[in-house]
């Protein structure tokens, strides 16, 4: 197998047709890593699919996956994923080295593939506390990507359990990866993108504060910008209590940390200013 070394620290090309041949072939046959949205998706999901499974130890010539790619033009490219995704983890279901196979998909060298794994955290059945353990190696990937699906594949459970969510992942906040500190608040948001809103943290962001409190002069500006976010979110229904909020971390802070957390986190609320005038 030919060696990807040279490949991976490139910059990404800034239109689909502008990836390199040898860089589109070494993603597809799974052996790379992704560096931008437009790599993403200019993937071959029958391939890609194709390629991981025989690398994790699956049938590529499954009739399961040949019906799966079959049909996936007749969904939005996101959703493709999580019908490759349960493709996959049917074949595991299966197979006599499960556990074996489900690491290989967590730890495979391209990122779409661990993305894959974190959406077999949902499938699995694990109450909650089991899914955020399962989550934890996806929350500290050094890929970005696979860091959003890993707290994506644990919302639907955090809203059905919010007040364990709270107080499960109170530590998380003192970890000394930042990776696992923003998951924390990430997760939690009250809208977030491209995921379910949690109607009560909208309603109550209040009750949140146990895991925003130890953020709120964090060194890490991935950490800072999430708390932000968070609390810019919640400023579209709970106005008021974020701008107290913000203005108490600011007497009790005057960490540059927490002026750019606030200054962040009120960007909505300077917005409706004029509007209230």
């Amino acid at each position: 197998m030919a060696s990807v070394d040279h490949l991976r620290q490139r910059k990404g090309a800034f239109r689909i047709a502008l990836i390199p041949p040898e860089v589109l072939d070494a993603l597809n046959d799974g052996l790379l890593e992704t560096v931008n949205l437009n790599e993403f998706m200019a993937l071959e999901l029958p391939r890609l699919g194709r390629s991981v499974a025989a690398q994790i130890g699956l049938d590529p010539a499954s009739e399961r996956l040949a019906d799966t790619f079959a049909m996936l033009s007749a969904f939005k490219p996101m959703q493709r994923h999580g019908h490759v995704a349960r493709a996959l983890y049917d074949l595991t279901a299966v197979h006599p080295e499960r556990d074996a196979v489900a690491h290989r998909l967590a730890t495979h060298p391209s990122d779409v593939a661990r993305c894959w794994a974190t959406q077999w955290i949902p499938m699995s059945g694990l109450a909650l506390p089991g899914q955020l353990d399962a989550a934890r190696r996806f929350a500290a990937d050094p890929h970005f990507g696979v860091r959003e699906m890993a707290w994506m594949g644990v919302r639907d459970a955090t809203i059905r359990s919010l007040e364990q969510a709270l107080e499960l992942l109170r530590p998380w906040t003192a970890d000394p990866d930042p990776n696992i500190r923003r998951f924390a608040s990430e997760l939690t948001r009250p809208r977030g993108v491209w995921c379910a809103q949690i109607d009560r943290l909208k309603a109550e962001p209040w009750l949140a504060l146990p895991l925003l409190e130890p953020l709120k002069a964090d060194s890490s500006r991935y950490v800072q910008n999430s708390v932000a976010n968070w609390l810019n979110d919640a400023s579209r229904t709970q106005p008021d209590w974020v701008e107290a909020t913000c203005a108490r971390w600011l007497a009790e802070s005057d960490a540059a940390e927490t002026r750019y957390i606030a200054r962040r986190a009120s960007r909505t609320l300077v917005k409706r200013m004029p509007e209230a005038g």
